[in-house]
Order: structure tokens, then C-alpha cells, then sequence
């Protein structure tokens, strides 16, 4: 989709894997690395939804027709029907500085507090986040990187070059580089700022949503995956949020992040004879961050070990919402058809 509309100068609000469906991102949110704190969520301008619904019928959803189902789709992941089409905005541009910054992972604890204070002053145009990873040997990756433990920054921002270099000193002044890959780069290379794995693996992930990021949590994410940590997880990120990410779009929807200013990810790469031992070591980084955890889940992240019960999807709603989605869910699947997921039950 987007190199086709990049031919027109115009761009939709993608993800950090633009390889992803659109109509599961979109329905989860959709978090941009690029236009989301300009923006808003991929959700934000959804215009119209083709939907086949419990009953067998498919419909079109608009805002005006069935507005109460517009509202839970759109945040409400595959609750509510299969989605076969979407119409949504696109927006004029063309080009981005950015991409990432890589350091060793020795430097973890002096890039992580740079970036800790930084990250809060970028203007809304510009956007980061920030990984801890143990990568894999492979010739896939720049030699540098190839079964390297590095800190990877990344950055985007909308404005001008001088700009957005202007923005990222501090950060390049953090310690030495390993690979620096920010600069002008076409929209369509919007996977170049978090560079996330394409090809299918056998992993476990965890997520959870931060309320605030102190010189403490930063700390507590040093001890448990940082030098002489033990640590085998393959990624963990977490992504500042902010910007248009708090605001209500003009139609609202059921997103259940906004004004949170944090999303932490993890995840660990090997198979069902390690599942155990992977599990532990992501419940082990997530209940080190319980102090500073949020109360709802970007639902795009959730994992199948993550919200498994009607509390777990309530709690990643917020009981509100989920109260508005249960009723949404009782007129439209009241024998929840639609079951096989993080699962809202009709009220």
C-alpha cells in the first residue's frame, strides 16, 4: 500500500513494520513511528468499514449509520465482525529524517538516561523509541550489528534535515556509535526506523503501558537487561507516546491508550522446549516495571499469554470502555462467534 501511494506524495499512517495487515493494526489502534504524534492513531481516520458481521450480512459502517459499531471497532481488534475493507485518510508527505542510532550495549546505562531526559522535550514533529537487543549472527544484518548486544535509539522527524540533526545531538553525544543510519529518507522507508524482523520466528512477547519513566525505572530496566544481567531476551523497547496520541479524534473510537506516555515490548526468540524458561524471563521484566505500569494495554501489543481472562481484557480496556464495548459486543454477536482472541463478552 505504501510504495502505491507514495506515488502520489501521500502516505498513510503506517507502522513500524509496514509488512503488517492493515486491517489488524488498524483495528488494534495503530501505533505510527512517524506521523502517530502528528496524527494521532491509524484509527483516528478510518472514514468507512466493510463489515460481515454474526449474522452473516455484510455491511458498510460509517460513522453515521452504525456509530456505535464504527466507535468498537476501531479498538476493539476482531470483536465485532470480519473486516473486508477499509477507507481511510492519507496525508501529503513524502520524505523523513531518521532511522537509528546503535551503541553497544555497554553504554546502556548512559544512553538510556540521555534519552530518558530527551525524549520528553521533541516537539511533536519527531518521534523516538528506544531497544535493548541481543542480535542474532546473522549476514542479514550490517556487519557491526552481526550477534552484537546494542542500544538502539531510533528517531524520526517530519521537519527539515538541519532540524532534525539539531534534535538528536544530545543523543549522538551520549557515547560512540556502532552504526548510525539517521538521515533524508523516502516514506517508503519508514521500516528502516525500527528495523523490525520480516521473516516468521518461533517467540514470546509481553507488554505492558508506562505512566511515567523516572531515573528509577530506568535503573531497574539497566539491572535486568543490561551488562552481566543474564539477560536473554532478543528486544526489549519502549516507545514514548505523547503528542497527538492524547487527543481525541474528531469521531472518537475505543483506543485505550491515550494519554499514557509510555508503551513498553519484549520479546524472546526460541522455540516450545524453551517456552518456560522465555516466559520467566519476561515475567521477570515485567513485574520489575509494576511500579510504574499503567492501568490499560496498547491491545496491538497484547500476547496470547497476556488478558487471557474477562478481567485481563477489562483491565487492558479500562472498565468503562469495557462496559461500552460489551454492549456494542451483546447487539452485534451475542453468542460470541467472534471468540477466538482477547475476548469481550457480550454484556
Amino acid at each position: 500500500m505504501l510504495p502505491r501511494t507514495a506515488e502520489l506524495g501521500l502516505a498513510p499512517i503506517a507502522g513500524s513494520a509496514p509488512e503488517v495487515v492493515v486491517v489488524g493494526y488498524t483495528l488494534g489502534g495503530g501505533q505510527s513511528p512517524l506521523l502517530g504524534r502528528t496524527k494521532g492513531y491509524a484509527a483516528d481516520h478510518v472514514r468507512r468499514l466493510n463489515v460481515v458481521t454474526a449474522d452473516g450480512r455484510l455491511r458498510t459502517v460509517t460513522p453515521d449509520g452504525e456509530p456505535g459499531l464504527f466507535w468498537a471497532l476501531l479498538g476493539g481488534k476482531g470483536n465485532f465482525g470480519v473486516v473486508t475493507e477499509i477507507e481511510f485518510d492519507v496525508f501529503p508527505v513524502t520524505r523523513f529524517h531518521g532511522g537509528g542510532l546503535h551503541f553497544s550495549g555497554e553504554h546502556l546505562a548512559e544512553v538510556l538516561e540521555a534519552w530518558r531526559l530527551w525524549a520528553p522535550t521533541l516537539p511533536e514533529e519527531a518521534t523516538t523509541s528506544l531497544g535493548v537487543q541481543r542480535l542474532p549472527d546473522l549476514p542479514t544484518l550490517p556487519g557491526p550489528l552481526r550477534g552484537a548486544f546494542v542500544v538502539h535509539v531510533r528517531f524520526a522527524h517530519l521537519g527539515s534535515a538541519d532540524e532534525g540533526e539539531r534534535l538528536l545531538a544530545p543523543l549522538r553525544r551520549a557515547a560512540p556509535a556502532l552504526l548510525d543510519t539517521v538521515g533524508e529518507k523516502p516514506v517508503t522507508a519508514i521500516g528502516e526506523i525500527h528495523l523490525d524482523p520480516v521473516d516468521p520466528m518461533p517467540y514470546f512477547d509481553r507488554s505492558m503501558t508506562l505512566r511515567e519513566f523516572p531515573r528509577k525505572a530506568a535503573d531497574t530496566l539497566v539491572a535486568l537487561t543490561g551488562p552481566g544481567s543474564g539477560c536473554r531476551l532478543a528486544n526489549l523497547e519502549i516507545r514514548a507516546l505523547g503528542g497527538a496520541f492524547d487527543r481525541e479524534p474528531e469521531v472518537p473510537n475505543a483506543v485505550s491508550v491515550r494519554g499514557i506516555p509510555f508503551v513498553l515490548f519484549s520479546f524472546a526468540v526460541g522455540g516450545g522446549d524453551q517456552a518456560d524458561d522465555l516466559r520467566g524471563q519476561l515475567a521477570a521484566v515485567m513485574d520489575g516495571f509494576a511500579p510504574w505500569a499503567a492501568d490499560r494495554s496498547m491491545v496491538n501489543f497484547l500476547s496470547p499469554d497476556e488478558a487471557r481472562d474477562t478481567e485481563g481484557v477489562r483491565a487492558a480496556y479500562g472498565p468503562e470502555r469495557y462496559a461500552r464495548l460489551a454492549e456494542v459486543k451483546r447487539h452485534w454477536d451475542p453468542a460470541n462467534l467472534f471468540r477466538f482472541n482477547h475476548n469481550i463478552l457480550p454484556a
